[in-house]
């Protein structure tokens, strides 16, 4: 029960993280109907590092799962930031779209990796404090 508390918990907090920092971007770029988008993916991503973080508990060493899984989940949005920052400097100058395309960017990657922060210091949290908890009971 304890692992499914701290899942909706983390669910919760990291989605509120996420959509927090899409409506900054979006407020910050003055953007209008392409950050709807940005949101879907926000919640998409709160979705599935949920179901991640939640698989995480469930292994011999928790703690290293959560750890593994957060490194690889922030280790892949920043990727996927450079990549889109190369492709953006990659296009000729007369049709580079600075102001549509870069915010849009922006706005998928940093709100993934607020979501992926939150999910693994919460998770990672909880887990500390059940695992000192269990031992504390078994001495």
């Amino acid at each position: 029960m304890r692992k499914f508390v701290t899942s909706l918990f983390a669910l919760i907090l990291s989605g509120l993280a996420g959509g927090l920092a899409a409506l900054w971007l979006a407020i910050a770029t003055n953007a209008n109907s392409e950050y709807i988008l940005v949101f879907m993916v926000s919640a998409l991503v709160t979705i599935v590092a949920t179901v991640v973080f939640f698989i995480a508990q469930f292994v011999p060493n928790p703690q290293r799962a959560i750890n593994l899984a957060g490194l690889v989940g922030i280790t892949l949005f920043v990727l996927a930031g450079i990549g889109l920052i190369a492709w953006t400097f990659s296009q000729p100058p007369g049709k580079a779209q600075w102001s549509g395309d870069l915010p849009v960017g922006a706005g998928l990657i940093l709100p993934s990796i607020a979501t992926v922060i939150v999910q693994w210091l919460f998770v990672g949290w909880r887990v500390r404090r059940g695992l000192k908890a269990e031992a504390g009971a078994g001495a």
